[in-house]
């Protein structure tokens, strides 16, 4: 297993982070907390995770529980103001059984939070740190552009993006200006939330960066078998991996879909951003809180798309969602018809 200092903190991590979002749709904690235990064993010891992510981190208590002082953890907010995150603080603690957060970081928030704000955000995360709850702090968000005023800001000892193959050039040199500032570069969606199906290519092409520190969301107990061969056995990113990258990117860049909500508000009430990345939420997370008749109704008006063409212009990604939405819309209402309420 490969470590590497994140940022300029102190924490020093596996290359290989295990992303814990998709556990939650593991039903038993026992075998959750197998599949946790498995990665501490392997060497992993950078474990992120969120409150929104319903119960993953009382699992990861439960497979870390021997080791915390060994261990990295990292978790997420997304409380929009001082009192509502330490909140959610202290359920995260107790969730985790820990009384203390490596890395706390504000989850997908709508602005860059600055010291002596209103909404207390920023002065809670210092209060935090300056109790001993927090040891750094992070700004975990799918916008680039604040992302980047993140980094600007010097406020945030790491950043989480997302970062695949399928990044751009801008992505690319967010990453460099993380670097090149020392702040953290945690990548979120390695596999473009589920796009990628080339494990091999992915963890080969990620290794490029010696800053980058991919969260590989995962499952199955196979899942982290693939990883941890990775590391145990690194393949090389050669012409042939490089020529199958790029044809990933040619025919798959146009429908990956970061969430960012750049596209809204949409002229028909449709919630682009959710209705343009439903497959990989239906599969990535637990699916009934997707198809409830509240998102029913909602995934329902993608039909009502006149194809105006806003939300292209302003997504800063290049996609045309309403090219790809129809298709998730066909996937979704599959699901309801096999899952969903009756």
């Amino acid at each position: 297993m490969e470590y590497v200092s994140l940022g300029k903190t102190r924490l020093v991590v596996s290359r290989t982070a295990f992303g814990s979002l998709p556990i939650q749709r593991v039903n038993d904690p026992a075998e959750a907390a197998a599949i946790v235990r498995a990665a501490y064993d392997a060497g992993i010891n950078f474990f992120d995770t969120a409150r929104s992510y319903t119960d993953s981190e009382e699992k990861l208590a439960l497979g870390l529980a021997e080791f915390r002082k060994d261990v990295v953890i990292a978790t997420k907010s997304a409380a929009r103001t001082g009192a509502d995150l330490r909140r959610d603080l202290e359920t995260s603690l107790r969730n985790l059984g820990t009384d203390y957060i490596d890395l706390y970081q504000l989850h997908n928030p709508s602005f860059v939070p600055q010291p002596g704000e209103p909404d207390g955000l920023y002065d809670a995360l210092s209060s935090f740190r300056k109790e001993g709850s927090v040891r750094y702090i992070g700004f975990s968000n799918h916008s680039r552009k604040l992302a980047c005023d993140a980094i600007d800001s010097g406020l945030f000892d790491a950043i989480q993006y997302p970062f695949s193959y399928l990044a751009d050039n801008g992505d690319i040199e967010l990453m460099k200006i993380a670097a090149d500032t020392e702040t953290g570069f945690i990548a979120m969606k390695a596999l473009a939330g589920g796009l990628i199906s080339n494990i091999p290519a992915a963890f080969a092409w990620m290794r490029q960066f010696e800053s980058v520190i991919p969260i590989w969301g995962i499952q199955r107990r196979f899942e982290l078998d693939d990883f941890i061969e990775l590391e145990r056995n690194p393949i090389p990113l050669d012409d042939t991996l490089r020529k199958l990258i790029e044809r990933d990117r040619k025919n798959l860049s146009g429908s990956f879909c970061r969430g960012c909500g750049y596209c809204l508000p949409c002229p028909a009430n449709i919630p682009i951003n959710n209705a343009n990345r439903m497959s990989q939420l239906l599969r990535r997370s637990p699916t009934q809180q997707w198809m409830t008749k509240e998102w029913q109704e909602l995934m329902g008006r993608v039909k009502n798309c006149t194809k105006c063409g806003l939300c292209a212009q302003r997504c800063p990604y290049g996609l045309k969602p309403y090219e790809t939405m129809p298709a998730h819309l066909r996937d979704y209402r599959s699901f309801v018809r096999q899952y969903g309420e009756k």
